[in-house]
């Protein structure tokens, strides 16, 4: 007896094979359905089911970049520029995407997010663990910020490991450093638990390869993380402004100021001697 599930219709010819074994291949693999179950509103708000989709495709959006500029890092530290920036692409054709997720609701009214906010309870984006893990890799630590996360052990663990390694711009500097150029020692050794601050002498190591021949591949990698860090600015933007615009200077659903905390956040510069150092040349 075949052990083939039977298709209730004749196959025609050039129709794909439908003769495989328990669920199909594509479900198997990607678990649409599991992803597709996600979505529970608590309301009846128009809105709510743009709200929830929207969040978790960012979700999966910062899990994708957080996996890329790992892989950049780890590539760095190993002197693999050409594989470092081909990482530095990738994750940055998944955050220009990730920017564009704003679209569905950028726009909500006060009446329209009105609507379904109360069901968010004290739920807000920046208890957000995987985008933490992806400001901590620019640099941004903050140690304060992860104890919204105390009660859940395995992600908290997680998060006090990303909060003590290197971010993706030491990795960077590590490997300046090791091709020459004049970053210090005192920034290759500096506390990786405590947020990035701005050094002259890293200002001036830019300054050189900048002021250099244009086809060096570290005018490249300088250019990459140039467009990451517009990236990272453009999102905070557009945060910032879809939130003003759907509750203006009210305090946001976890406690923060709202507004006036997103605007503080928006103005920290990454990379900061990249750009500075531009002035120079």
């Amino acid at each position: 007896m075949s052990t083939v599930s039977q298709c209730p219709y004749a196959v025609q010819e050039g129709d794909p094979d439908l003769t495989y074994l328990g669920p199909p291949p594509y479900e198997s693999y990607v678990h649409a359905s599991l992803l597709n179950s996600l979505q529970q509103p608590l309301s009846d708000a128009p809105g709510e089911m743009s709200f929830i989709v929207t969040t978790q495709v960012m979700e999966l959006w910062f899990t994708l970049i957080v996996h890329e500029w790992r892989t950049a890092r780890e590539a760095l530290y190993e002197d693999r520029l050409p594989a470092a920036l081909d990482a530095l692409r990738r994750s940055l054709d998944a955050h220009r995407a990730l920017n564009e997720a704003w679209r569905p609701i950028a726009k909500l009214t006060p009446a329209q997010f009105n609507g379904f906010r109360p069901v968010l309870g004290t739920a807000s984006g920046f208890q957000s663990a995987m985008y933490r893990h992806m400001e901590f890799l620019l640099g941004d630590k903050s140690r304060s910020l992860i104890q919204a996360h105390r009660n859940h052990p395995e992600v908290y663990r997680e998060l006090e490991n990303s909060l003590a390694e290197p971010s993706l711009y030491d990795a960077v500097l590590a490997h300046l450093h090791r091709r020459g150029l004049p970053v210090p020692d005192a920034v290759l050794g500096r506390d990786h638990a405590k947020a990035y601050a701005f050094e002259a002498d890293v200002e001036e190591a830019w300054r050189q390869i900048y002021a250099g021949p244009q086809d060096d591949p570290l005018v490249t990698l300088g250019e990459l993380l140039t467009d990451i860090a517009e990236s990272v600015q453009r999102w905070r933007g557009d945060h910032l402004f879809a939130t003003r615009r759907a509750m203006g200077t009210k305090t946001g659903s976890g406690g923060s100021p709202g507004v006036a905390w997103l605007e503080k956040r928006s103005e920290r510069r990454v990379f900061p001697e990249i750009w500075s150092a531009r002035s120079h040349v």
